[in-house]
């Protein structure tokens, strides 16, 4: 298909390259049926409030009740938003979208009396449950889950005060959005053209990227000194948001922040810590990427602004989308025949909305609904980065056909933890095909390039993110006060040990801790880096072993929450618990950073 200059309607895009929106609802009618639908369950719903713990046929009624109204209202609202997604100009489906919004809050609304009413059933009392009730048994997870938080859960008039609480503690996080997303504005610079461009977040990277080091510069410039100019204000919003963390965390007798923030995984603190010091452990290869990127470069001086803009030129390579399908096949042959078969199933049976069309939502994505297959969203427009995309999001993708396939609805959600390993594991094992069947040096050079970026993007920088986090929250929670000074020298000093002794740590980036909006949910960042450390070691271990790693990892893709995310991850080869995946992630940096060396010294 080729790209034209102006984008087409939606309605003029060739079927075959759109998803089959219509395996979820083949009308809007059958989606108002189910939406009605909801709304006539929920009374019955209401109706167990306050009787859960008379009777196991109770607690197994309503729990079956539950899953039947969040199934429903999963596939209303995916429906609705993919629907939106496809035209986010279609009043209709704007319509749709918030009507299924506001559904979702009404039905968490409703059923929020589930948990502190479990909570407050005597554990020989929900035992005896499982006895009279065989088919309860397949909640047992989930209810030791509820029952394992249940220290830190308070009386029933606390619990009141403190969700009343939750509109005031979202205040810092919702006055950094509006300031963030609305309120600044950031000047205009030249482009490479001379033309007149203002800096905006959506354009900032791409500004990075440009190859006209006088543009990297001004653009960086004019968005750290934006935020400077409001620092105060700023650093009173970040540190409200720590306090409020602790606050909560306190309230709830939990040691600290983020013992509260990983337990809802069930996270050992090690895991946390054991990720910053196996990263300081390998800090010398981030710094010979850097003295790499320097000479590669041709610089007598690497500054922050100079860490974006690519080391290899994009290589001239266009892929078209069929193409593509087949490359990311061959890449992810070491899966297995099973696997195979279910991404020819989407390929071939439009799982996937590939072009970019009038009004059509950005970026890319995969969604979907229990009991149907999986969507992506692409973009897609013949670029090797695009290729790389396909394989990510078909690896989301099969991770949910495999886990909505083999566990009942309440286990078929996988948490953020595991969340991004089966899409990176993808891109890695994809990688390595096209690095072993390649003979063009500048495609060599240009893929390892695009893995090097990752490695510093992902593991090096969101750790360096997660240190941040440690560092000022325990402040907080030590006394001490959180200052614009401060956390400026903390963010400065960070960047100078992550980077190392060959970048020019330019005095704007100790302001970059006020532009990630990750700050404001506590503790999230990290498992970025750990899903990524995780992905790498299973896919090391998928090339060297073969199918009885395949074999490991398929059952891991069909775990979905049947366990902790940890648990699941051992079953799969790989202990999180230890530094070890992580070294061997860095291990992976260090052989391509050697195949670089010797790439450019040829």
């Amino acid at each position: 298909m080729s790209q034209k200059s102006t984008l087409q309607k939606r309605s003029e895009v060739d079927k075959r390259f759109t998803w089959a929106i219509e395996d979820l609802y083949s009308s809007d009618d059958l989606w108002q049926q189910e939406y009605d639908q909801i709304k006539e369950m929920l009374p019955k719903a209401m109706e167990y409030q306050g009787r859960l713990s008379k009777s196991a046929a109770l607690l197994y009624g309503f729990l079956q009740l539950s899953d039947e109204i969040s199934k429903l209202l999963e596939r209303v609202y995916v429906y609705a938003n993919q629907k939106y997604h496809e035209d986010t100009g279609n009043a209709t489906y704007q319509d749709l979208s918030n009507k299924a919004n506001a559904l979702a809050v009404q039905v968490g609304s409703v059923l929020s009396f589930a948990t502190p009413e479990i909570l407050s059933i005597p554990v020989e009392t929900l035992s005896g449950f499982r006895q009279e009730v065989e088919e309860l048994k397949i909640y047992d997870f989930y209810l030791m889950d509820i029952l394992r938080l249940k220290p830190h859960i308070l009386s029933a008039e606390m619990e009141e005060i403190l969700a009343d609480a939750g509109e005031m503690a979202d205040a810092p996080s919702n006055i950094f959005s509006m300031f963030n997303n609305a309120d600044i504005k950031f000047p205009e610079i030249k482009d490479e053209n001379g033309e007149d461009v203002r800096i905006t977040h959506g354009r900032f990277i791409r500004l990075l990227e440009s190859p006209d080091r006088r543009v990297r510069r001004e653009a960086f410039q004019g968005l750290y000194s934006t935020y400077k100019s409001f620092q105060n204000t700023l650093a009173a919003s970040f540190s409200s948001n720590v306090k409020q963390e602790a606050f909560f965390s306190k309230a709830r007798q939990y040691p600290s922040t983020l013992e509260k923030a990983l337990d809802a995984g069930n996270i050992p603190v090690d895991v946390y810590t054991n990720l910053i010091n196996a990263v300081h452990d390998n800090m010398h290869l981030m710094y010979r990427y850097v003295k790499l990127r320097k000479k590669l470069l041709g610089l007598d001086e690497l500054h922050m602004y100079d860490l974006y803009t690519p080391l290899v030129s994009d290589v001239d390579m266009k892929v078209p989308f069929e193409e593509a399908k087949k490359l990311v096949a061959k890449g992810l042959e070491p899966l297995g025949e099973d696997y195979q078969r279910i991404l020819k199933e989407g390929f071939d049976n439009r799982w996937i909305d590939v072009y970019e069309n009038e009004n059509k939502r950005s970026g890319a994505y995969s969604w979907g609904a229990y009991g149907t297959h999986p969507y992506v969203l692409l973009n897609y427009n013949d670029t090797l980065d695009n290729v790389f995309t396909l394989a990510h999001e078909m690896g989301h993708a099969i991770h949910s056909y495999y886990s909505d396939k083999e566990q009942p609805y309440i286990y078929a959600g996988y948490k953020i933890f595991v969340a991004e390993v089966a899409s990176t594991c993808n891109e890695a094992l994809l990688i390595d095909y096209m690095l072993k069947n390649t003979n063009d040096k500048k495609e060599k050079a240009y893929l390892i390039n695009h893995f090097l970026d990752k490695f510093k993007g992902t593991l090096y920088r969101q750790t360096m993110f997660a240190e941040f986090e440690m560092i000022t929250h325990r402040m907080v929670e030590n006394g001490e006060s959180l200052t614009a000074e401060n956390l400026c020298k903390i963010y400065h000093d960070l960047n100078a040990l992550y980077y190392g002794d060959d970048v020019v740590i330019d005095p704007e980036i100790a302001m970059e801790w006020a532009r990630i909006p990750h700050f404001y949910t506590a503790f999230y960042v990290y498992q970025y880096a750990t899903g990524y450390s995780a992905a790498i070691a299973l896919s090391r271990r998928i090339l060297n072993e073969g199918k009885p790693a395949v074999d490991d990892y398929i059952r891991f893709l069909s775990s979905g929450s049947s366990n902790y995310p940890i648990e699941l991850l051992k079953s799969a080869g790989v202990d999180m618990s230890t530094k070890e995946p992580v070294n061997q992630a860095l291990k992976l940096f260090e052989e391509l950073l050697d195949q670089m060396e010797e790439l450019m010294n040829e």
